[in-house]
């Protein structure tokens, strides 16, 4: 069906969607690097849903934490702060939201392929840097620091050895990672890439599970190892104990991006990407494949709402979750309003025009 005269991102929804979103007293960001959007995704008073979505070139890893959002871009990584009092007089739209994200830091990183990010414990972001395959924290004083690489890798260079992309923390600290392949070459990852992904866990540098189809989005929830296996379009639950895994959900899409909240998940799915050799021919292709989100109840596996894209965006890469957000905005770093977003421990002020 063709939608190129409906609005942009316009999409479709169940009503299991509102409501979940409504009971929990959340919203959705969603990141797609394709589009070039942030997108927060909220229920409205009238049963359906509303959509806002921010500029922030390819947009991919999403780390949200107490009043805190960074969001991995094509270069650098934006930190932005929750200021619900600059809300109340938003000179575009004031009274309305609930919570308010302004940029406050922006790390330049480079271009070194974002993927998954998120803080530990004291305060450090860190981020998976797929292009120089390692873990890395961000620095005032470099593009990185790498931390921690494959125990297989023994070169340290810019060329994608195993196409690492997920991250799960575990009481403040990256604990599993997500790959595509064990290769120390240049994207050796390619070969065999539908059933050669592994599971490592960064503190005792063991492998947890091997032999997945693309595993990405890897989680921690409910003291359980949860990923994504994009290539199957399945959500699993890992033992860590011996690498098995049992299937939650299946979903009609490459599945990556995925977030916990009550007793719900939120997995994102992108359509397949014909033009790219690597994904044409993967199981998941052969399904009606989709651009969008599902919920899905944990303790049964059972799709309980779903949002779908019609136009705009094919691709989500991350979720999460904007707890005891109904109404959330934000501004990006790319404009000049948030320049008269004046965010202070006193309180909170709109610079006036000169």
């Amino acid at each position: 069906m063709n939608h190129t005269g409906t609005p942009p991102f316009s999409c479709t929804f169940t009503p299991g969607l509102a409501t979940i979103l409504n009971q929990l007293s959340c919203s959705l960001a969603i990141t797609t690097y394709q589009a070039g959007k942030l997108i927060f995704l909220s229920a409205d008073e009238k049963g359906g849903v509303r959509q806002l979505p921010r500029d922030f070139k390819r947009a991919m890893g999403l780390a949200i934490e107490g009043n805190r959002m960074a969001i991995a871009t094509e270069d650098e990584v934006v930190v932005l702060s929750n200021a619900p009092a600059l809300a109340a007089a938003y000179p575009n739209k004031p009274a309305f939201y609930d919570q308010f994200y302004v940029p406050r830091a922006c790390y330049y990183t480079g271009a070194i392929d974002l993927h998954d990010i998120g803080w530990d414990r004291q305060g450090r972001l860190w981020v998976v840097n797929t292009l120089f395959s390692c873990l890395c924290v961000l620095s005032d004083q470099f593009s990185f620091v790498p931390q921690w690489t494959p125990p297989f890798i023994n070169k340290f260079t810019s060329e994608d050895y195993c196409h690492l992309n997920g991250m799960a923390m575990v009481d403040g600290t990256p604990r599993y990672v997500t790959m595509f392949g064990k290769s120390n070459t240049s994207k050796g990852w390619r070969d065999g890439i539908e059933s050669g992904g592994l599971i490592i866990d960064v503190v005792s540098n063991t492998v947890v599970s091997s032999g997945l189809p693309m595993p990405h989005s890897p989680r921690w929830i409910r003291n359980e190892l949860y990923c994504l296996l994009s290539a199957t379009g399945e959500l699993v639950r890992i033992n860590t104990s011996n690498g098995s895994y049992d299937i939650v959900s299946h979903h009609n899409g490459f599945v990556r991006g995925l977030a916990s909240y009550g007793d719900y998940v939120f997995v994102g799915l992108s359509k397949n990407r014909e033009k790219t050799s690597v994904e044409r021919q993967l199981p998941v292709a052969e399904k009606s494949m989709e651009c969008g989100v599902d919920v899905v109840h944990l303790a049964t596996g059972a799709i309980t709402g779903s949002v779908r894209y019609l136009n705009s965006t094919e691709e989500v890469y991350d979720v999460q979750v904007l707890p005891f957000a109904k109404r959330p905005g934000i501004l990006n770093h790319t404009t000049s309003t948030h320049r008269k977003a004046l965010h202070t421990p006193a309180g909170c002020f709109w610079a006036e025009e000169k």
